[in-house]
Order: structure tokens, then C-alpha cells, then sequence
């Protein structure tokens, strides 16, 4: 095993730095704009362009880089849903999707707020439908983006902060390890169950903010006190 993961962390390592973080950056970008997250894999290019990191350089502008593109394609999804939103959701594309989902979209923008905004990085499909869906509501932009790039900031530092450290415990341990390569799989496994439950867990507790529509202004916010919501 530790020859594979020597093979592939020298492959992703041989691409040109620069190269692999705009890579990354335009992956994470295509995923949050215009739907396009429903059939770009996002965050497996950052985790895959993250794991050649070998410098504090290369982490920063990862960062940084990753975190602009999101909020480019955050930012598309907005403007797009703004002006097209309605044919959008008459194409074919959006009736794929299904009545049911846009308005649960719809609801949980609705009842939710900017906290839909945030939460909705994390949850599967409905993060590539709720800038289109913010757009198509009453909340200004400066409200959405503001939201968007708290999660933006997050998911980020998570996503490539493990990747470095990763594979920099990797290369320490195969050294004098064989197993090194069986445990470094074994950890990007845990990681990947662990964000499974967690964005479980995350769309389980908002499920009942989707089922009916709010005060139709996306501005606002349901009483997070309330326990009867």
C-alpha cells in the first residue's frame, strides 16, 4: 500500500504548484455555482490538490485560492438565480430536479435566512441550490455573501488543513512504517464518515424548516429559541 500512496501523492506532486491550486479554485468554483455541484466533484479536487502541499506558502494560497472560488461561485449562482431564476426551475434541469426540492429550497431560504445560507455548504444538492434560490429571494446580496463566506472560510480551512497534515504524517510514518500507507487510508475513510454524519446530522435538525414556507422574506429569521419550530 505505501508504494500506491507514494505513486499517487508523487503524481499530484509533479503538477506545477500554481497549476494545482488554480485547479482547485476553478473545481471548488464549478461546484457552488449554477448547479454544476451536482456533477463536479468540489471537494475531492481540493482534498487531491491539498495533499501535494509542502510548504506554508502553498498552504496559504490554497486557502485563499480555494476560498475565492467559492465565493466566485457562490456569487454566480446568485446573479444567475436573480435574472433566470423562474426559467431555471422550468427547464428541463430544473424540473430534474424535482418539484419537491425546489421547495424545500424555497422554505428553508424563507424560514431560515442567512443560517440556510451557511448551513446549506454542508448539506448534499441543496448547496448547489440555494445560491439560485437566495437569488430568487428578498435577501440582499451583502446578506448572502456575508453568510456564504463564514461557511466558505470553514469548509475550506477543514478540507485543506487535513489534506497537508495528512499527508504530512504519511511521509513521516512510511518511512519506518509499512503499515503507513493502510493507516493513511484508513484515517481519509474515518474523515469521510465522519463529514457523512455530520452533514446527516446537520440536514436531520433543519428537515422541519423546509416542510412549510415562513413570512415570505428571506431577511428574516425564524426564532432559533423557539422550540415548537
Amino acid at each position: 500500500m505505501n508504494e500506491f500512496i507514494n505513486w499517487f501523492l508523487a503524481a499530484v506532486s509533479s503538477v506545477d504548484p500554481i497549476t494545482r491550486t488554480l485547479v482547485a479554485s476553478l473545481g471548488i468554483m464549478l461546484e457552488t455555482s449554477f448547479l454544476v455541484g451536482l456533477v463536479v466533484p468540489g471537494d475531492t479536487i481540493v482534498l487531491i490538490a491539498s495533499s501535494a502541499i509542502t510548504t506554508t506558502g502553498q498552504y496559504y494560497a490554497m486557502v485563499g485560492m480555494v476560498i475565492f472560488g467559492s465565493l466566485i461561485g457562490e456569487s454566480i449562482g446568485f446573479f444567475i438565480g436573480r435574472r433566470f431564476g423562474p426559467q431555471i426551475r422550468t427547464s428541463w434541469l430544473g424540473r430534474k430536479l424535482g418539484v419537491e426540492r425546489w421547495k424545500a429550497a424555497d422554505n428553508y431560504v424563507d424560514r431560515r435566512g442567512g443560517i440556510a445560507v451557511f448551513l446549506s455548504r454542508f448539506l448534499p444538492v441543496l448547496h448547489s441550490i440555494i445560491p439560485l434560490t437566495v437569488g430568487m429571494s428578498k435577501m440582499r446580496y451583502r446578506q448572502f455573501i456575508a453568510w456564504t463566506s463564514a461557511a466558505c472560510v470553514i469548509w475550506t480551512v477543514a478540507y485543506v488543513t487535513l489534506a497537508a497534515v495528512l499527508r504530512e504524517r504519511y511521509v513521516e510514518f512510511s518511512e519506518r512504517f509499512t503499515w503507513a500507507g493502510w493507516a493513511f487510508i484508513g484515517l481519509v475513510i474515518a474523515f469521510v464518515f465522519v463529514m457523512w454524519a455530520i452533514k446527516k446530522r446537520i440536514a436531520y435538525s433543519q428537515a422541519k424548516f423546509m416542510d412549510a414556507p415562513g413570512d415570505g422574506d428571506a431577511n428574516t429569521i425564524d426564532d432559533p429559541i423557539d422550540p415548537k419550530q
